[in-house]
């Protein structure tokens, strides 16, 4: 079973920081040019696959299996997109990593059998770069890029095909790696709880397990810094002279929004997919929000769940973590279940407010929480839902998704009347 480590890596010197910088430049340069030619193939009717050596291109550069990865990683794009247009899916051709106006992404992959990881007490990651780099800083011909490793890598099994980014919004490289575990904790007994996810708006998740765990990640902070670099692009372009749209800074601007947006998403999917396998959780039910996303009339609701949470991308990247945990996504219907209340089943006499559920029969709950516990109780049946522990609720730190020191469902008369950002508070998850 495929699990993926990921870990933040450190150059041990100004000088070579520079050196892992030209090299993943030097790979998004290949991806691009490459790219560019599949493309206008493609467009002109062509073959994508006669397309010239690139290898030989950056051999000197990253090295001949370093570059051969990239181009088998495009490979395996422009594959991907054909067999989704067999499927008849309405889909776009592979694009670029960035481009040399605004910077391009800095990514690299390395073969298997071509890095190193050593775990210890300084941990090190030793990767290959070309012989033109070599020369260029100084390294012998059987030496190696050596970065420092941080924290610890979870999984323990075959390594595969290392990928390793640049973080441009907390200037970070990043790495990951893909290991083959032996042993499925699928086929142990212990995994056999299931949890279920209320996606929203203000709360981004609320998950309720049937361990009696309950965890809720509040994302107020990050949409109002989403909202402010929206509305100073805004600004940005009110400035432009007549016929123009964007400029350099405006599209660097629209970049780091979205990665920012993306690292706070991956982060909190592995946060939450560690714990849930912490849990022995097997199965995690999601809303499925179709029919809600073409429906909502708050222009604020729509900017935060297509453009500032991005629901269908979050389901895909929660998807294919949760793969690497051993964890079965299932996508179903949660309709009525912020509008249920959990102690009576009232539906027409209840009331939201912020995060604030109160029903006529005198019930006060989390809303968001109350409803990730109804629609668990649908999907796992209701006799395997017990007693819920104290909810954890976690904040984003621009790094790291770390627990706050109160809980979630004890909601401040202050908070009540102020944390309506839907819009009079009506709507603060995106459930039906």
């Amino acid at each position: 079973m495929r699990r993926t480590n990921t870990f933040a890596i450190r150059p041990l010197s100004e000088e070579d920081e520079h050196l892992l910088r030209e090299l993943l430049d030097a790979s998004a340069s290949l991806w691009n040019e490459l790219n560019y030619e599949r493309r206008q193939r493609f467009f002109d009717g062509d073959s994508v696959w006669d397309t010239a050596d690139y290898r030989k291109q950056y051999v000197g550069v990253l090295g001949s299996a370093t570059a051969q990865q990239v181009i088998r990683k495009n490979t395996s794009a422009w594959q991907s997109f054909f067999a989704a247009r067999e499927n008849g899916e309405d889909t776009a051709p592979p694009g670029y990593w960035g481009n040399e106006d605004d910077g391009r992404e800095l990514r690299t992959y390395i073969r298997n059998d071509q890095y190193t990881l050593e775990i210890s007490e300084r941990s090190r990651l030793e990767i290959p770069v070309g012989q033109a780099l070599k020369d260029e800083y100084g390294l012998g011909y059987h030496d190696r890029l050596r970065l420092e490793v941080c924290g610890a890598p979870k999984w323990d099994g075959e390594q595969g095909r290392l990928e390793i980014q640049y973080d441009e919004v907390t200037d970070t490289f990043r790495a990951f790696q893909p290991v083959t575990v032996p042993d499925s904790r699928q086929d142990s007994p212990l995994a056999s709880e299931a949890a279920a996810l209320d996606v929203g708006a203000n709360n981004l998740v609320a998950c309720t397990t049937t361990t009696g765990q309950q965890y809720c990640y509040d994302g107020r902070d990050l949409f109002a810094r989403f909202r402010e670099t929206t509305e100073h692009i805004a600004r940005l372009q009110s400035k432009l002279r007549e016929g123009r749209y964007s400029s350099r800074r405006i599209r660097r601007l629209y970049r780091k929004r979205t990665r920012r947006r993306d690292h706070a998403q991956e982060a909190l999917v592995r946060d939450l997919m560690e714990r849930l396998y912490d849990e022995g959780v097997a199965t995690v039910y999601v809303g499925d929000l179709t029919d809600v996303l073409s429906t909502h009339w708050s222009a604020e609701v729509n900017e935060k769940t297509h453009q500032f949470w991005a629901y269908r991308s979050f389901i895909d990247r929660l998807a294919t973590t949760a793969e690497e945990y051993g964890i079965t996504v299932e996508v179903r219907s949660e309709a009525y279940t912020t509008a249920e209340c959990p102690m009576c089943g009232e539906r027409d006499d209840t009331n939201r407010d912020g995060d604030v559920f109160r029903c006529s029969c005198g019930y006060r709950g989390h809303a968001d929480l109350d409803a990730s516990r109804t629609f668990l109780e649908r999907q796992a049946g209701e006799s395997d839902v017990g007693p819920m522990a104290r909810p954890v609720r976690l904040k984003w730190d621009d790094h790291n998704w770390s627990e706050a020191s109160s809980s979630p469902e004890r909601v401040r008369p202050n908070e009540e009347r102020t944390n309506r950002s839907t819009g009079n508070g009506k709507l603060a998850s995106m459930s039906g």
